[in-house]
């Protein structure tokens, strides 16, 4: 991008993707609030410990691969095409193991302070609904983070401006999304 973002420029690429953002929140709220995932949260000791800090990874780690993807755009190092070149492909495959680590990591700490303070726990429980949350979530947010990020440079837009808002509202609604997926899933193979 060559020319100089203005104060103005920024409020108009950034305004749509927050009011976006604000919907997409509402939804995932919803989805937290509904009668299926309270049950979920109520019949899995130690999820609601570790769901706040499963919705906050999925930002940092796919909110890094985004500023990676600006700065190659802005740098020339990343051309804006649907092309997996060797720096596109690591970004995403870095991302996608930081993703699982993180996933598997959050499982295994909440399921050490249920233990630490006497309480039930499963940690094959735990750790399947983070994988299985974590891996769909991936998959997901890498596609729509990838195509937003591209076609929003393509068109004109400065990707720093998109960003923060589609990572943090990908990570709510599919975070929340997919641990309900997850703990259905889990209740079936266990």
């Amino acid at each position: 991008m060559q020319r100089q973002d203005t104060a103005k420029d920024i409020y108009r690429e950034a305004l749509p993707v927050i009011l976006i953002s604000l919907i997409a929140g509402l939804f995932a709220g919803t989805v937290l609030g509904s009668e299926t995932m309270r049950a979920g949260i109520a019949e899995v000791p130690g999820l609601l410990l570790l769901l706040p800090a499963f919705l906050a990874t999925r930002g940092g780690v796919y909110g890094s691969l985004g500023a990676r993807l600006s700065s190659g755009l802005h740098q020339g190092v990343i051309e804006p095409k649907f092309e997996l070149t060797t720096p596109l492909s690591n970004a995403i495959a870095a991302s996608f193991i930081n993703g699982m680590v993180v996933s598997t990591f959050i499982a295994v700490v909440a399921f050490l302070i249920l233990q630490l303070t006497g309480q039930a726990g499963s940690l094959l429980q735990l750790v399947g609904i983070m994988l299985i949350a974590g891996l769909l979530s991936a998959i997901l947010m890498l596609s729509v983070l990838v195509t937003v990020i591209i076609v929003g440079y393509r068109r004109g837009l400065d990707p720093d401006n998109l960003i923060g808002p589609v990572v943090t509202t990908l990570g709510d609604v599919f975070g929340v999304v997919f641990l309900l997926v997850g703990i259905e899933l889990m209740d079936v193979i266990l």
